[in-house]
């Protein structure tokens, strides 16, 4: 081999080199970029019933956790309960979660009800702050009561094979569980705690995540050691639409809104023209229609409402000698207790909205039927039909078979009598014929 052509192979052997060197350095960058991030953790808070909102919320927070590189995902918990179907999807979404995911029931006084104890146990790390309770995940029916039958059987079993099955995945305490649906059994957080039914008591969110590094847990099917003492926090909140559908989430507010839109409606009904009321009805009686898609709303219960108001409204019109009424507060007061089907979630009206609401419907339609009435059976006092009965003044005398003038309602009128009366004398006006009255002398 010539000098050159050994001068040219070690050249590109030098090339190779130094490109492929500079290859593995670029590569290197991120990784050692990555190494060096500081960790952090999302934190997200529900305060309230467990919804499709709440589900959305706790959904968008675990795919935004994970595509921007959270060590975990914190859900500070307080409920009393909520909807069976959000539960199950929430409960789907962290065992399949991609990242870690802690539930923390805070602050103190706090409580993981119902929903709320599946969500709790369905977590990779289950915490508790001091003077909080998990439990209580019993199914109910409208009103409260068990349900009774095959149908309460297998809802209970359908749900306690759930709960357990929970537990299960996550190693915890599947008997403590079965009964806390059975039974409604709940515990404080140290019975909790000595029960295998959470893992750690914190009181405050540090100290949640110092005891929580070092823990393993199954992530994806994947070991994963966190990692998080000394993590940031960064909150991430609803969006609009998220907390519009968490406030209408709510029965009483819902309720409310329903006995807004049938007074406004009825209101406007009652006195046309007037606008106002007929325009905040429609948009309150709209906004609680749209709730109904929300809530397990159950149909007699709405009907027996709307035949409840529709009975009131007769009452104002139809002598019935109270029957009426006291048909429509009754259906009223039972339809509003079975608005909300409870076979499906533990959220229930506020029994003394309901009776408030009822005591104030009556008053406002009974009161406004009343004063309609009244309006209705009083003499007019304007137009042509007013003048008839008003006394007058003659300004032009008046003679049989001679018509002359007279002053009423601040208009001079022609007028007739049988009797004679000379101008300055009063008379009353008897009946009115086109554009002529007929008076008589006023003794």
């Amino acid at each position: 081999m010539s000098v050159r052509l050994r001068l040219v192979v070690v050249a590109l052997a030098i090339a190779t080199a130094a490109f492929a060197s500079q290859q593995m350095l670029a590569a290197d960058v991120p990784a050692k970029a990555a190494a060096h991030t500081p960790p952090w953790v999302e934190l997200i808070t529900i305060d309230g019933s467990i919804n499709p909102a709440t589900a959305s919320y706790i959904e968008d927070s675990l795919a935004s956790a994970n595509t921007e590189g959270a060590s975990a995902l914190v859900i500070e918990l307080d409920t009393p309960g909520g909807l069976l179907n959000s539960a199950e999807k929430i409960v789907k979404a962290i065992l399949a979660a991609p990242i870690p995911v802690i539930v923390y029931v805070a602050p103190s006084g706090a409580s993981a009800a119902s929903a709320g104890t599946f969500i709790t146990e369905a977590a990779n790390v289950a915490a508790m702050a001091p003077g909080t309770t998990i439990g209580a995940a019993h199914p109910v029916e409208e009103g409260g009561d068990d349900i009774k039958g095959a149908m309460g059987q297998k809802v209970e079993n359908f749900t306690a094979t759930f709960a357990r099955t929970i537990a299960q995945e996550r190693g915890r305490n599947e008997d403590w569980i079965e009964q806390a649906v059975r039974h409604s059994v709940a515990i404080g957080e140290r019975e909790a705690l000595a029960k295998n039914v959470i893992d750690i008591v914190a009181p405050d969110l540090r100290s949640l995540l110092t005891q929580a590094t070092g823990r393993k847990v199954q992530v994806a099917g994947q070991t994963v050691t966190l990692a998080v003492a000394d993590a940031t926090v960064r909150r991430m909140r609803m969006t609009p639409g998220q907390q519009l559908l968490n406030v209408l989430a709510d029965p009483n507010i819902v309720y409310l809104l329903l006995m807004a839109g049938l007074i406004g409606l009825y209101f406007e009904f009652a006195h046309p023209g007037v606008i106002f009321p007929g325009v905040a009805g429609a948009i309150c009686l709209l906004l609680a229609l749209a709730s109904f898609q929300v809530l397990p709303v159950n149909l007699t219960g709405l009907l027996l409402i709307f035949l409840g108001v529709g009975m009131l409204i007769s009452e104002a019109f139809v002598t019935s000698y109270g029957i009426l009424g006291l048909g429509g507060v009754t259906a009223f007061v039972i339809g509003s207790l079975f608005l909300i089907d409870t076979s499906k979630t533990d959220l229930v009206v506020n029994r003394d909205i309901i009776y408030g609401a009822a005591a104030a419907l009556t008053l406002i339609i009974l009161g406004i039927g009343y004063i309609v009435a009244r309006e209705r059976r009083r003499r007019a006092t304007t137009g042509a039909e007013g003048i008839v009965g008003e006394v007058a003044e003659v300004r032009e005398a008046i003679a049989p078979g001679a018509p002359g003038k007279v002053f009423v309602h601040g208009e001079i009128w022609r007028a007739v009598s049988a009797d004679a009366l000379s101008p300055g004398a009063h008379a009353r006006v008897k009946s009115i014929n086109g554009l002529e009255l007929q008076v008589q002398k006023v003794a």
